[in-house]
């Protein structure tokens, strides 16, 4: 029996791999330019060999960890806060409906002044990247809760802690995670963004690089390694999704 999810992705992936190799064979364009998938194949063994493309890998999946797990870590408990305490959304809500539309590429000259050439100011602007979609994610997500279940809590005079963790965290659980697959995406696309401009290593940083030496070969292979390992990334986000203990969240809307 012939796997359809399997056999049609890679159906479409020869199809791409056969257009690109007519594209490079009769566009008229030098491989200089347009290397062909031989090319970049080989170019890709030669960076692995000798590790760059490891090493830089390494550098871009450490600053996404560390500024996505930051974010995470403070954006889900604020936007519970938010989306439980009224007063607390009068005062925050406008400021954070204020900075979630600045684009986190232009804190680049500000997170270079503040925090200097390195790993810092990639985080940051990782940090900031990541951090409004999820507060704004989660505080949706525990408004849209049904009323019904708090009052019946209250008759039977649950605590606030186990309010929390029996009714708002099970419930918020689906779209939170929902929100985690989207802000991975763009935490994966910030830091290529910011290591071509505040740092000297990962893939951001080997892509530009490459481009100033004319190894377009080179700059290919950051380029598909950046989408394998965003796919990765958002394979582990939608088995997060499948977890069983989320299934209750589902029941609640």
């Amino acid at each position: 029996m012939i796997d359809k999810k399997i056999t049609l992705p890679l159906v479409t992936l020869l199809c791409v791999l056969s257009l690109w190799e007519l594209v490079t064979r009769f566009s008229g364009w030098s491989s200089n330019v347009f290397p062909g998938p031989i090319a970049v194949l080989t170019s890709m063994e030669e960076l692995i060999v000798n590790g760059k493309l490891l090493k830089n890998t390494v550098a871009s999946l450490f600053r996404v960890s560390i500024g996505f797990s930051l974010a995470v870590v403070l954006g889900i408990p604020i936007g519970i806060i938010l989306g439980r305490m009224e007063i607390a959304k009068l005062l925050f809500n406008p400021l954070v409906q204020f900075l979630r539309p600045i684009s986190p590429l232009a804190w680049i000259p500000l997170a270079m002044l503040w925090f200097g050439i390195g790993d810092p100011p990639a985080i940051f602007l990782i940090f900031l990247a990541s951090f409004f979609p999820m507060v704004v994610s989660t505080s949706v997500a525990v408004e849209s809760i049904r009323p019904t279940f708090f009052q019946v809590a209250a008759n039977f005079n649950f605590t606030r802690y186990e309010v929390l963790t029996k009714i708002v965290i099970p419930a918020i659980t689906p779209q939170v995670i929902t929100a985690l697959r989207m802000t991975i995406a763009i935490a994966w696309l910030v830091v290529v963004a910011a290591e071509m401009i505040a740092v000297q290593s990962g893939l951001g940083y080997l892509i530009l690089d490459s481009r100033n030496a004319l190894r377009m070969d080179y700059v290919m292979v950051g380029m598909i390694a950046i989408g394998v390992i965003g796919l990765f990334l958002d394979f582990i986000m939608r088995e997060l999704g499948n977890i069983e203990s989320t299934a209750w969240g589902r029941l609640t809307k």
